[in-house]
C-alpha cells in the first residue's frame, strides 16, 4: 500500500512540473528522519516507475524510445543502487541542488538503452 502510494506522488509530482526532489534533499531526508532511508527508497521506486510510465506514454505518442528494459529484470530494490551507480559513474557531472529524477532518468538509459 505504501509503495502504491509513493508511486502516486512520485508520478503526479512528475507529471505536475512540481519541483522534484534535489539530490541535497534526498541526502537530508535520508540522514536526518527516522526511516529515512526507506522514505528515499520509496521515493526512488515511485520516480522510476513514473518516468518508465512517462517514456511509455510518448512512445505511445510517436517519440524515439529512450528507456528499453525488453524483459531484463529491473526489479524495485534495484532503484537506490541505480542512483548510487550513476552518482559514482558520473561523480563530475552531478551536483547536489540536481533532481534525484534526472539521475534515475540517465541511469535507467544508460543500464536500459535502446540500440
Amino acid at each position: 500500500m505504501k509503495s502504491r502510494l509513493c508511486v502516486l506522488v512520485a508520478a503526479a509530482l512528475l507529471l505536475s512540473g512540481t519541483q522534484a526532489m534535489t539530490l541535497r534533499e534526498l541526502r537530508t531526508l535520508e540522514a536526518t528522519q527516522d526511516g529515512g532511508d526507506l522514505y528515499v527508497r520509496y521515493y526512488l521506486v515511485g520516480s522510476v516507475e513514473a518516468l518508465l510510465e512517462s517514456e511509455a506514454v510518448a512512445v505511445r505518442a510517436g517519440a524515439a524510445p529512450r528507456i528499453c528494459v525488453n524483459g531484463r529484470r529491473l526489479e524495485p530494490h534495484m532503484a537506490k543502487d541505480l542512483l548510487d551507480t550513476e552518482l559514482r559513474r558520473h561523480a563530475d557531472v552531478y551536483e547536489a541542488d540536481m533532481p534525484a529524477t534526472l539521475v534515475v532518468f540517465n541511469a535507467l538509459k544508460t543500464v536500459y538503452p535502446c540500440d
